[in-house]
């Protein structure tokens, strides 16, 4: 069986990755992408927003009024880094990690008017894969995209033969937790409970190291933004970038062993 890691023409499959903020896409989704491009997939990244809600990094020279513009941006050029074909971005704006969200905002629009323009999408590029995330990093716009994400998957004319949700461990997740309380005590996410997807629900796992140094060039063009991976130690942030963690949605999961390619249909 051929793997993720070794896919070798594509023969003419696509790819669609459905994220909520510029960043989203490399930080989650970037080794992903970059595998299937290199190897002949077709991949088109849905943004929801801009990230207007974050936090121009120190010494960016960015401010809060350019900061909707500048990660628009570094979306733009680290989807082309990583061998996307195209971006769609959205209308919505970067709801926040708390607080009232206000109209206009991802959160705030219900989830069937987020699917609207997913299902066109889909429906448009027919991809035979479609990512999205597992929003176990507890932000609400992460799940926000996800659950519409799933309810486009379903509502579209064209049924995409794999649908999977981009997981963080669970395992990994709660050592970040712990390097956060030694270099970022006042970080949002200290105040959420149990991060990340547990092992026994992640269905497809494979090696990503081939394109460590592509995902970190596209992490870098990021600059606006503070990687998660910054406060890591190297050792806990080579963990997270080098292996692919998924969870299978569509078809359904029968169990048994890990899948290690998402293009094999025949294995399903």
């Amino acid at each position: 069986m051929v793997t993720v890691g070794a896919m070798s023409t594509g023969g003419g499959l696509v790819m669609l990755v459905v994220v909520a903020h510029p960043d989203d896409e490399t930080f989650l989704s970037g080794s992903l992408l970059a595998l299937a491009a290199q190897r002949g997939v077709r991949t088109v990244v849905a943004c929801a927003t801009r990230g207007e809600a974050g936090t121009p990094r120190e010494g960016s020279g960015i401010t809060a009024e350019g900061l909707a513009a500048a990660r628009e941006a570094e979306l733009r050029a680290a989807a082309a880094l990583l061998g996307v074909a195209r971006v769609e971005l959205f209308s919505w704006t970067d709801s926040g990690m708390d607080g009232e969200p206000q109209p206009g905002t991802l959160v705030a629009t219900p989830l069937d008017e987020v699917a609207v323009p997913v299902v066109e999408l889909i429906d448009a590029e027919q991809p035979d894969v479609i990512v999205t995330l597992d929003g176990s990093d507890g932000h609400r716009d992460h799940l926000h995209i996800r659950d519409a994400t799933l309810i486009a998957s379903r509502r579209a004319s064209w049924k995409a033969p794999r649908v999977y949700l981009q997981c963080l461990s669970q395992v990994l997740m709660r050592r970040w937790v712990e390097a956060l309380h030694s270099k970022q005590p006042e970080s949002g996410h200290l105040v959420l409970s149990d991060l990340g997807t547990p092992d026994e629900l992640i269905t497809t796992v494979f090696d990503s190291t081939s394109v460590l140094e592509l995902r970190e060039r596209a992490i870098a063009l990021h600059a606006s933004q503070l990687s998660p991976y910054d406060v890591m130690p190297p050792a806990l942030r080579r963990d997270f970038l080098t292996v692919e963690r998924l969870r299978r949605i569509v078809p359904d999961w029968g169990g048994g062993p890990v899948e290690t390619d998402i293009f094999n249909f025949e294995s399903a």
